[in-house]
């Protein structure tokens, strides 16, 4: 998210400013979150507006709070947790 917020990877998400996250799902096992997402790409757009509907009526950032502002431009790779 912070990386298409600040749409530091040239692409989709730069191009058309894709940088809100109105919806996710958290799976424990990777093969059931590739499987929910293959079943989510095969919806109509009308069945997965109404999906946001439901979780987010107001289509908020559900990831305003996850990032500190003040960390944002160091390097992770120097971080320590």
């Amino acid at each position: 998210m912070a990386e298409h917020q600040g749409k530091s990877v040239p692409g989709f998400t730069s191009k058309y400013n894709v940088n809100r996250l109105v919806y996710f799902e958290s799976f424990d096992e990777i093969r059931d979150a590739v499987a929910r997402e293959k079943q989510l790409k095969g919806w109509r757009r009308e069945k997965k507006t109404e999906l946001i509907q439901r979780a987010n009526p107001t289509w908020g950032d559900l990831s305003t709070d996850w990032f500190d502002d003040s960390k944002k431009d160091r390097d992770p790779s120097t971080s320590s947790g």
